[in-house]
């Protein structure tokens, strides 16, 4: 059996790379959840059995998160740009976040396309990524210095704007730039 090119989407090798990280971050990330989720529903006993865990995962969410950063400024060149832009530089999981963002961002398509893609949108979308939605509230909430419960919609979509517009221009920049000889 043969199936069309068209019915899937090229990608890189940055983009496979990038991604087999997050993924691994992504479990971590999901297993702390649940853990924080049982340390609030036991005893004070209890949680001190449970305090150790989570620091250990805590600190290893950290350093997969510091290694996505590094990978991530090597693949895409607006990356380190935008860390510096949004002042994330001291917090390894607002990186992740970045990375996360940028390995799904197409510069050839509009900025409505990619709001819609991450959730940001009026009506019903075609195309939606919850993890890609919860990436840019990690991301916005640690840019604005806010928590979760004072998150909006207008500041994820501003957030995701600034990184769509310097993708952008860091990719045409690239693009535009004459051979010399």
């Amino acid at each position: 059996m043969s199936l069309e090119e068209g019915w899937f989407k090229r990608v890189s090798e940055d983009f496979l790379v990038i991604r087999r990280l997050i993924s691994t971050y992504r479990t971590m990330l999901k297993t702390h959840q649940q853990y924080v989720s049982r340390y609030k529903a036991v005893s004070e006993n209890e949680r001190n059995e449970l305090k150790p865990i989570m620091e250990a995962l805590e600190e290893q969410m950290n350093r997969m998160a510091t290694k996505i950063g590094e990978e991530a400024g090597k693949r895409y060149p607006a990356y380190n740009r935008l860390v510096e832009e949004l002042g994330i530089d001291g917090s390894p999981s607002a990186k992740e976040a970045l990375a996360e963002i940028l390995t799904y961002i197409d510069p050839d398509r509009g900025f409505i396309k990619t709001a819609n893609y991450f959730g940001l949108f009026k009506g019903r979308p075609k195309i939606y990524n919850k993890h890609l939605r919860q990436a840019l509230q990690r991301l916005t909430t640690s840019v604005n210095n806010i928590s979760l419960f004072r998150l909006t919609a207008r500041l994820e979509k501003q957030t995701l704007h600034k990184i769509w517009k310097a993708y952008r221009q860091e990719t045409r920049g690239r693009l535009a730039i004459p051979v010399q000889g």
